[in-house]
């Protein structure tokens, strides 16, 4: 059987961590931040999570979970 492909956009944007949930970049923090409060700012450097409803789309364009 040939190997399964990994979607490379995806790969780029999630990390599966030990437990096998899935970490995302915030969006919202490349341009025009002046105009945005320090603190949310601040927030927006904090890792997220994906939510239950999405982890197995991106599970499966990920298969090999790296």
């Amino acid at each position: 059987m040939p190997k399964l492909k990994t979607r490379k956009g995806v790969k780029k944007r999630f990390r599966i961590t030990k437990t096998g949930k899935i970490k995302m970049a915030r969006s919202g923090k490349s341009h025009l931040l002046s105009s945005k409060k320090e603190g949310r700012k601040r927030r927006l450097k904090i890792q997220g999570y994906v939510t239950k409803s999405s982890e197995k789309t991106i599970k499966t364009a990920m298969p090999y979970g790296r």
